[in-house]
């Protein structure tokens, strides 16, 4: 019996460290996780920036690389159809893309602080569309590029703030409130004066 137990615990220690060498030979890449605002409005003709920030598991090296891609939302452009990379970023440099955005990219973000950030400048109303951020940190390169949709419009188009909403009201409230005191004020007075003509009689 005991030959026989033997040959079952051995397959099972045999069977066990295959196991283990198979989950570690097969370890699945670690994913990258990559975050933009969904949705920018900025002003035509201003400076505006695309916020992207990412977080991996690797240390951030020279390997380390970024893409900033774009696809307009006009038809019948250069960039409608698919997502054209317009500034990429590896070993430390930037390299910038088409003409149409070439001098207008910067990179403003700190690598080694997991930000990627780019700057716009000037905005054009050709902007209009999706922005692609993809970032590469390697061995972790499995990842889904951040997008987001940016409009570009006329000054008298953009979204009031929520400060600005409510400062208005508080304005609007104080005065609402002066037009009543003062309301109070002069009909106290037309009824003083009443009841002392009244009195003279």
């Amino acid at each position: 019996m005991e030959p026989k137990w033997s040959n079952i615990i051995c397959k099972r220690v045999l069977l066990t460290g295959f196991t283990l060498c198979v989950v570690l030979v097969t370890k699945p890449t670690s994913a990258i996780v990559i975050h933009a605002d969904s949705e920018l409005v900025m002003q035509n003709g201003t400076t505006g920036t695309l916020r992207c920030t990412f977080k991996s598991n690797e240390v951030v090296s020279s390997f380390t690389s970024v893409t900033w891609s774009f696809q307009s939302s006009q038809p019948d452009t250069q960039f409608s159809n698919t997502p054209h990379t317009i500034f990429y970023f590896s070993n430390g440099k930037g390299f910038p893309g088409p003409t149409e955005f070439k001098d207008r990219v910067q990179f403003i973000g700190d690598i080694n602080k997991r930000d990627v950030s780019i700057q716009l400048s000037p905005t054009q109303f050709s902007d209009n569309g999706t922005f692609f951020c993809d970032v590469k940190n390697p061995p972790d390169v499995t990842g889904t590029p951040a997008r987001t949709e940016l409009r570009v419009v006329l000054r008298e188009s953009l979204p009031q703030s929520n400060t600005t909403i409510i400062v208005g009201a508080v304005c609007g409230a104080l005065f609402l409130l002066v037009l009543i005191a003062v309301a109070a004020c002069i009909v106290m007075r037309v009824l003083h004066n009443r009841h002392d003509y009244e009195g003279a009689r």
